[in-house]
């Protein structure tokens, strides 16, 4: 269980519950259920990019890669007799968006955001997409402050199990993943190609590929958005992409001697 802050956190967490409320951070760090022995990540987990460069962005990069790692470890161990491609799809319903800002409203993480009062008359604190990115920049930050067992113990305690998540109406990355491997080979990945504007109203491109081959573009407010609308695209074609075995080696090939020339190139 986690304690209430007090005057020896050096004021890390008391000047967090003064600005998001004592109730209302006492019951999101209760929720929680862990102890942070340096309150500075918390808050700057909580941080929105409204409140300026100091904000909780970074975080979210490093839990975005924390959350994928554990929860296929979790996945591989309790789910011995599932393929790669089922793997993935459950893992996928795990850490999207839908499911993030769920656990998020568990824990009441918007209650305890520090954000700008014109994202919060927005609705800022009810937005899936802030509390999906939250939710990713606290688990960074249980990371760094606890270790990986540490944020292990978050995600069971805190995730539903992966069999009992819904897939979102809106998962078209799950819809376009299963459309293309239905000859069981490999799963589209996807890549930020661009992203504009400010901290707080940023727009990112993705494009999704497979085999080396880009498949299609779509943009979003936040990456995950960017990604789901990339494959969204990708998936009204309603055409599969069969890609003969001669065309798979042609795309590793084309990468190899890409590599080899950039390579050169540094020389």
């Amino acid at each position: 269980m986690a304690r209430a802050a007090s005057s020896d956190d050096g004021g890390g967490c008391v000047s967090l519950l003064k600005m998001g409320g004592v109730c209302m951070m006492q019951q999101f760090l209760s929720a929680l259920g862990y102890q942070f022995k340096n309150p500075a990540l918390l808050r700057r987990a909580l941080t929105h990019p409204s409140m300026g460069p100091e904000d909780n962005q970074r975080l979210e990069f490093l839990g975005d890669a924390v959350l994928q790692y554990i929860m296929s470890d979790i996945l591989y161990q309790s789910h011995p007799d599932c393929h790669e491609g089922q793997l993935t799809h459950l893992r996928a319903l795990s850490v999207c968006e839908a499911n993030l800002s769920q656990v998020a409203k568990k824990l009441h993480v918007g209650e305890a955001l520090i954000m700008d009062k014109g994202e919060e008359l927005t609705g800022g604190r009810e937005k899936p997409s802030v509390l999906c990115d939250a939710m990713e920049a606290i688990l960074a930050a249980v990371y760094l402050d606890g270790g990986l067992d540490a944020a292990r113990a978050i995600i069971l305690r805190c995730w539903p199990k992966p069999e009992d998540v819904q897939r979102p109406m809106q998962d078209s990355k799950g819809a376009l993943q299963e459309f293309l491997q239905r000859d069981g080979s490999e799963a589209p990945t996807y890549e930020i190609i661009a992203q504009d504007g400010p901290p707080h109203n940023r727009t990112f491109e993705a494009a999704v590929s497979r085999f080396g081959v880009e498949l299609a573009h779509g943009t979003g407010r936040t990456k995950k958005q960017a990604e789901q609308a990339a494959a969204r695209r990708r998936k009204n074609r309603q055409k599969p992409q069969f890609i003969p075995t001669q065309a798979k080696q042609s795309a590793l090939h084309w990468q190899k001697a890409r590599h080899l020339s950039a390579v050169k190139q540094r020389r």
